[in-house]
């Protein structure tokens, strides 16, 4: 089976009823995005910060995969598929894709503020101060804020350096270091772009299917 790499962004999820991590309404438009998702933020309000995640994971746990997804996960019966996503739901999983690396962190995921090491898989949508890890820590969202780093990029970009099919779904490819993956693809591998605006590349070997995200996935089933 060839391997097909799949970059997917928060496009591929925005068909299943999650916003975009800078389009929640409501309360969430008082602050800039930093102030609720940062190491800084959750030393001085980590009740604001509690209070954002819980509201996302509630959502998530009331949302299910799109035809997107199952798509995506269908394509296992004909190619390797590694999926890298900078999505933090688990709507890839729950489809069916068995081989998800998620950039960003995973939002059912929680881990202790001591000892990063310690993560639990939440059934429930709401985590509150005082919920602890084993060793008597504070838990915290299992997410990667503004100044932490990306540890996952490099497996990411070991898992791209082997594609021999790319596609890229859901993302402009504005945000780094996720965007920085394009050039880890190898020279002549097919690229398939799938945005229904105009995308941030620059590379041969590109086609750009202008849908969003389940139009443009149907299509690039036919092609495929």
């Amino acid at each position: 089976m060839k391997k097909l790499v799949i970059l997917s962004g928060a496009g591929m999820s925005a068909e299943s009823g999650l916003p975009t991590f800078r389009d929640m309404g409501g309360i969430w438009e008082k602050y800039d995005v930093t102030q609720v998702a940062s190491p800084e933020a959750w030393q001085s309000n980590p009740e604001l910060v509690l209070r954002f995640y819980n509201e996302r994971r509630k959502k998530l746990f009331e949302s299910k995969p799109n035809i997107g997804h199952e798509i995506i996960a269908g394509l296992e019966d004909s190619f390797d598929v590694h999926i890298v996503t900078q999505n933090v739901d688990d709507l890839h999983e729950q489809a069916g894709s068995k081989k998800v690396l998620h950039l960003h962190g995973e939002l059912k995921k929680v881990r202790s503020t001591s000892n990063p090491e310690l993560v639990y898989e939440l059934d429930h949508w709401e985590l509150k101060m005082g919920d602890l890890c084993d060793e008597g820590s504070q838990l915290r969202p299992h997410i990667v804020w503004f100044g932490e780093s990306v540890d996952a990029i490099y497996n990411a970009m070991k898992i791209v350096e082997s594609a021999e099919i790319f596609v890229v779904v859901g993302t402009s490819l504005n945000v780094y270091p996720a965007a920085g993956l394009l050039s880890y693809v190898p020279s002549g591998v097919p690229i398939f772009v799938i945005d229904p605006g105009q995308p941030n590349i620059n590379s041969p070997n590109v086609t750009v299917i202008k849908e969003k995200a389940s139009v443009g996935l149907k299509k690039l089933k036919d092609i495929l």
